[in-house]
């Protein structure tokens, strides 16, 4: 099968953290949305397990309790982070934007938050030799997040923009409480979803990959 190389990698370079260029008024349709997690589905997945599951929200009043969490959880820290930082700086910029889409959440058309079958306190126990956080975050949350961004890729293609937060899980009961989330299962985070205003994202700002790759050992650079 060949690609076209040139759009493949435009896609991957330029599927951006988008926050500040949400459209909050144009409709983001159900068929668009499962379309774009039929192709996340095809990620893979910890033993093939595909227990991965997708918790879309569109009620105003359950975006706006979520959005409350999100700000109850992380809110004064973004909005103080980014008051204390250059708003010229590229750091400073993240924080703006961030903070943006703290104050904002509620107006996006759609939030999609990904779950996983599992608890983390169960994964460590059931982890195979020898049971430790490390190995544990990995199997479980490694078994959604390619998914989430397989997710993120399609909805790009589409003219859709995202973000992927986790602020929220900070009051992950509480949410669940809400959704009616079982016991068993894990929040991986809350993505915001809808149409970008204009599709003309850049590549971001990143050095050469030799400075920060090392072959056998990391004492070793590879350049």
């Amino acid at each position: 099968m060949d690609f076209d190389l040139e759009q493949t990698d435009a896609l991957l370079s330029t599927t951006r953290a988008v926050r500040k260029r949400l459209d909050f008024d144009r409709e983001v349709p159900d068929d668009v949305l499962l379309e774009c997690l039929q192709l996340a589905v095809q990620a893979p997945t910890g033993s093939n397990r595909q227990g991965w599951r997708w918790m879309v929200i569109r009620d105003p009043e359950k975006k706006a309790a979520l959005a409350d969490m999100y700000r109850r959880a992380g809110g004064d820290y973004l909005a103080a982070a980014a008051a204390d930082l250059d708003g010229a700086s590229q750091q400073g910029r993240v924080l703006d934007s961030a903070n943006y889409l703290a104050q904002n959440l509620e107006q996006v058309p759609v939030f999609v938050i990904p779950l996983i079958i599992g608890r983390m306190e169960d994964a460590v126990a059931e982890a195979p030799g020898g049971a430790n956080l490390t190995n544990a975050a990995a199997g479980l949350f490694g078994s959604i997040v390619p998914a989430m961004w397989s997710f993120q890729l399609a909805l790009r293609s589409r003219g859709l923009g995202s973000c992927y937060t986790t602020l929220h899980l900070g009051l992950e009961k509480e949410a669940a409480e809400l959704l009616g989330i079982p016991d068993h299962m894990s929040q991986a985070g809350l993505i915001p979803v809808a149409y970008t205003k204009g599709i003309d994202f850049k590549p971001a700002k990143r050095g050469p990959v030799s400075d920060i790759t090392y072959l056998d050992s990391y004492k070793n650079p590879i350049a």
